[in-house]
């Protein structure tokens, strides 16, 4: 395998600063960023890849291409949490392996961001519809993961001689569609859609000039984050540790084998696979502390956060790519 690919990625300016933020913990730093800017910054994010990926998605029209993408981004984020639950279910109790599995059937924006300015540098095409299946593979998760837990608790309940609890329908759908960070991506891919290029060109220098630069200072933040977070991967273990780094890889391969049958281009099929490798630390966290209490926040973040999310950005999209230059024979 090429490691140059690798390395051209880590040494970059975004992930160079998200060593830069790890190292600072590490070494009792008092380097602190203050609260509401990461915040400011996620949305920011979340707003600019919104807005041009509705742009771009007016660009190509609604294809069948685009159509059977985004179908298939569904289907794979209700599906993943499913088969994620049967195994965290070895070695956990129900609500932690629904919120795990929640977690990881769901996406990290933050990881597609990356994996498109890394695209960008090397000079390979996307679609602005992969926005869209970004976008549509945050709620299905969650909506699982809470099926999930009441299946199983009204089946144990049932089991014993219990009653069975009723499904909070309004509650799960509410947060499933209309957090804060679901609601910002689809509001701004509309907007993007919209406006068209009169639009795009008009906002330009701050949702595409700008993008590099906040993505640099917003995975600085996620440095200093993650490397606080490594202390409450103790309480996992080895089974959750691993979890972190081989559910990924699977879940890429997956996505890859998918993009193929799907005839997506190396591009697309990059960021299909990502989303398919990523975990949420923001939108199901909030959703599973509100839903389903009974689950230890500090595993599914910490999962997400400080190993999967770092594996992602620093070492999974250059072998994703790798692996999807060679099946597309391009290598």
């Amino acid at each position: 395998m090429d490691s140059s690919l690798i390395l051209s990625n880590v040494l970059t300016p975004p992930v160079l600063f998200f060593f830069v933020g790890l190292t600072a913990v590490l070494v009792k730093s008092d380097l602190e960023i203050p609260q509401p800017i990461p915040k400011l910054f996620s949305l920011y994010l979340l707003l600019s890849i919104g807005f041009k990926g509705g742009h771009e998605l007016h660009e190509s029209g609604l294809t069948s291409e685009v159509a059977s993408a985004l179908i298939a981004a569904v289907a794979v984020a209700a599906i993943v949490p499913v088969y994620s639950y049967f195994i965290l279910r070895l070695k956990l109790d129900i609500y932690n392996s629904a919120a795990i599995a929640a977690t990881y059937g769901s996406i990290s924006a933050v990881t597609f961001v990356t994996a498109s300015s890394f695209l960008t540098r090397i000079g390979v095409d996307y679609g602005g519809h992969m926005v869209a299946a970004l976008a549509l593979m945050e709620s299905p998760a969650i909506i699982v993961g809470l099926l999930l837990v009441r299946v199983f608790i009204n089946r144990e309940k049932a089991a014993a001689g219990g009653e069975k609890e009723a499904f909070p329908w309004g509650e799960v759908l509410r947060e499933s569609f209309l957090n804060g960070s679901v609601y910002l991506l689809v509001g701004s891919l509309l907007v993007g859609l919209i406006t068209r290029e009169e639009g795009w060109n008009s906002v330009k220098p701050f949702t595409g000039d700008m993008f590099y630069g906040v993505l640099t200072f917003f995975l600085l933040d996620m440095g200093l984050v993650a490397a606080r977070r490594l202390k409450d991967l103790r309480e996992g273990g080895p089974f959750l540790i691993g979890f972190s780094v081989l559910m990924p890889i699977f879940n890429a391969l997956v996505g890859i084998g998918i993009a193929s049958l799907l005839e997506m281009t190396p591009g697309n099929a990059l960021l299909f696979s990502v989303l398919c490798a990523s975990a949420s630390y923001i939108a199901v966290p909030a959703a599973m502390r509100m839903t389903v209490p009974e689950a230890n926040p500090s595993l599914y973040i910490s999962m997400a956060l400080a190993l999967t999310f770092p594996f992602n950005i620093i070492i999974g999209i250059p072998i994703y790519y790798q692996i999807i230059q060679y099946f597309w024979g391009l290598a």
